[in-house]
């Protein structure tokens, strides 16, 4: 979804700052394309560095013994997040 965005708003800012030719006192239309285009930019990244992030889980196990001698298991997984960037 996120990327999506992105790309609509590279797109809205493109034909504002390139395409429409309208002359106004209190906004410029070229300023405001390139700052919707931008923030199409930025919008983009941050999706697609979610769609690339991964999810990691960490677990720790500690046992004793009837000594007290404690014994302790560290496992990681790493599986992709499916969910991200939606």
């Amino acid at each position: 979804m996120s990327i999506g965005a992105g790309i609509v708003l590279i797109a809205i800012g493109a034909i504002l700052a390139f395409a429409v030719n309208v002359e106004t006192e209190f906004v410029d239309l070229d300023m405001v394309g390139y700052i919707l285009m931008g923030a199409g930019v930025v919008v983009l990244l941050i999706g697609i560095v979610l769609l690339a992030r991964r999810r990691q889980v960490d677990s720790v196990a500690r046992t004793t013994d009837s000594a007290g001698n404690e014994q302790v298991t560290h496992r990681t997984t790493s599986s992709t997040d499916d969910a991200a960037g939606l």
